[in-house]
C-alpha cells in the first residue's frame, strides 16, 4: 500500500536531484568559459556521468531520500552542505588518482557550487510545496480500519506515527455494534460491520484495511466483496480470498504484512505518466483554445441572458465532490425546469438526456453538438479533478441512485471522454451498457488505451456524431 508509492516518491526525488546537478555542470562551464577560453564541450562530458555517479551514492548515503517529507528544511539544507564537501572530496581523490589532465580547477569547483545551490533551492522548493498541499488538505489518503483488537491498534499507530505516508484514519468499525462511539487510540469507532455501506456512501474513502483475528474470515468476507464492486481498495492483513475481478498483490507497512486488492489500476508510473499526459495536453489545449473561449463567451452573452460559464457539483475519484465547468447552453434558470421534463428522459437509469431539450439556448445546441461547451473542463483537468481519459463524472443525486456494482465506476479519476464518449455519445441510452463499458475500460485500462479513446474521440466530436 505504501512501499510503491515511497519507493516511486524515492526515485523521482533522485531523477529530480541529478537533473539539478546536470542543470548545474551546464552553468558552470558556460560561466567559467566566460571568463576565458576553455576546450569544447566535448572534452569535458566525460566529467557529468562521474559527477552523477559520486554525487548519488553520497546524497543516498546521507539519507537524502529516507523520510523526505519528515526531514525540516535546515536538516535537508545540512545534508546538501555535507554532500557537496564530501562529493568534492571523492571527486578530488579520484581526479588525483587517475591524473586528470585539462581540467580546469576554476571549472569542478563552479561545477560543485551551482550544484550544491541549485539542489539547496530545489529542496526549499519542495518543502514548501508539500507544507501548502498539507495544508490544503491534499495528498492524503483516506482509510477506514475494519477491527478494533490489538493489531488494529497497532497499525494506527503506524499510521499515526509516520505522517509522511499521506494516511488519514477516519476511523474504526468493529463487528459489535455496541462499540459505536468508543474512543480507540484517539480515533473513535464510528460503526459496526451494517453500517459500512453508508459509511462509505456518506465519507470519501480511499481504502478500507481488515485487521482482524482469523475467526473473522468469513464475516468480513461479504464486506470485502462489497467493496470490490464498489471499486473501494481493500488492504487485508489476513489471508486471500477468491475474489472475481479484483488484483491481489502482497505489501507491507512498515513490516506490516498486507494483501491488496485492487479493482482499479495500481500501476503507479503508468498513472504517473497518465498525470502527466492530462497536464500537458490540458495546458496547450487551455492555451491554444483561448481565442475560442473568447468568442463562445461573448456568443453567450449577445444570445442569452446569463452567466458564460455553467458551475455544477459532479462526483469524481471514490467520491470526491468537485466544480465540473462547462460553457452555459441552458436558460439561466435550467435546473428549476428539470423536474417537469423528467417524463420525456430517453436514458434507462438514474441519468436525464433528451432531444431538442426545450431549456437550449439559441446557441447551445450548437455547443453541445460539437462538444464546445465541455472545453471549460480542461481547466478541470489541470486541477487534477478529472482526467483526459475516464468515466464521465455524475451528479450526486444520480450517484444515490447507483447499485453497488455502478459504483465502481467512481474507483477511477472521471475524464473529458471514455468509451461511451468514443462510441457515438447518446446512441447508447440503456445506462447500465454505459457503465458496463465504463468498468471495461477500468478493467482493461492501459497508457495505449487512453491514447486511442483520444484520438478516436476527435472525429466523433468534429462531426458531432451521437449530440443531443
Amino acid at each position: 500500500m505504501i512501499r510503491e508509492h515511497v519507493n516511486v516518491f524515492r526515485k523521482l526525488l533522485i531523477t529530480v536531484d541529478l537533473l539539478v546537478i546536470t542543470l548545474g555542470f551546464f552553468v558552470s562551464f558556460w560561466l567559467r568559459g566566460s571568463f576565458d577560453g576553455l576546450y569544447p564541450l566535448d572534452n569535458y562530458l566525460w566529467l557529468l556521468p562521474l559527477s552523477l555517479v559520486i554525487w548519488g551514492v553520497v546524497l543516498y548515503s546521507f539519507g537524502m531520500y529516507k523520510s523526505f517529507r519528515m526531514k525540516s528544511t535546515a536538516e535537508l539544507l545540512f545534508i546538501v552542505f555535507k554532500s557537496t564537501i564530501f562529493s568534492l572530496l571523492i571527486f578530488g581523490s579520484v581526479s588525483y588518482l587517475f591524473k586528470f589532465e585539462h581540467v580546469s580547477r576554476l571549472l569542478i569547483l563552479f561545477k560543485f557550487l551551482f550544484a550544491a545551490i541549485f539542489l539547496g533551492i530545489e529542496k526549499v522548493i519542495l518543502v514548501k510545496f508539500f507544507k501548502y498541499v498539507r495544508k490544503k488538505g491534499f495528498n492524503y489518503r483516506n482509510v477506514l480500519i475494519v477491527g478494533t483488537g490489538k493489531r488494529a491498534k497497532h497499525f494506527y499507530n503506524l499510521i499515526k506515527n509516520h505522517s509522511e505516508w499521506g494516511l488519514r484514519v477516519l476511523g474504526f468499525v468493529d463487528e459489535d455494534a455496541s462499540k459505536k462511539g468508543e474512543v480507540i487510540e484517539g480515533s473513535s469507532v464510528i460503526g459496526s460491520f451494517d453500517d459500512i455501506p453508508d459509511i462509505l456512501h456518506t465519507n470519501v474513502i480511499d481504502e478500507v484495511v481488515f485487521v482482524v483475528p482469523r475467526s473473522w474470515l468469513v464475516k468480513i468476507e461479504k464486506i470485502i466483496h462489497f467493496c470490490e464492486i464498489e471499486g473501494v481498495k481493500v488492504n487485508v492483513a489476513v489471508d486471500f480470498f477468491e475474489l472475481q475481478f479484483a488484483r491481489s498483490k502482497q505489501t507491507d507497512l512498515h513490516g506490516f504484512p498486507l494483501l491488496s486488492f485492487e479493482s482499479a489500476p495500481d500501476r503507479i508510473w503508468q498513472l504517473l505518466l497518465k498525470r502527466i499526459f492530462d497536464v500537458v495536453i490540458s495546458l496547450s489545449a487551455l492555451i491554444i483554445l483561448s481565442p475560442v473561449f473568447l468568442v463562445v463567451s461573448i456568443m453567450i452573452k449577445l444570445t442569452s441572458p446569463g452567466p458564460v460559464f455553467f458551475r455544477q457539483k459532479r462526483v469524481g475519484l471514490n467520491g470526491r465532490i468537485f466544480t465540473l465547468y462547462k460553457f452555459r447552453t441552458m436558460q439561466a434558470d435550467a435546473e428549476s425546469k428539470l423536474e417537469g421534463l423528467m417524463s420525456k428522459n430517453e436514458m434507462q437509469g438514474p441519468v436525464f438526456k433528451i432531444e431538442n431539450d426545450p431549456r437550449l439556448t439559441s446557441i447551445g445546441k450548437f455547443l453541445r453538438k460539437f462538444s464546445i461547451d465541455e472545453f471549460p473542463q480542461f481547466w478541470n483537468v489541470l486541477e487534477g479533478d478529472m482526467s483526459i481519459v475516464g468515466p464521465r463524472p455524475p451528479i450526486p443525486g444520480e450517484v444515490k441512485k447507483y447499485d453497488s456494482w455502478q459504483r465502481r465506476r467512481l474507483s477511477m479519476r472521471p475524464g473529458l471522454t471514455c468509451l461511451w464518449q468514443a462510441s457515438g455519445r447518446n446512441k447508447i441510452v440503456d445506462f447500465d451498457k454505459w457503465v458496463e463499458m465504463d468498468l471495461a475500460y477500468i478493467d482493461e485500462w492501459s497508457l495505449g488505451l487512453d491514447v486511442k479513446l483520444f484520438l478516436k474521440t476527435i472525429p466523433v466530436v468534429l462531426f458531432g456524431v451521437g449530440a443531443k
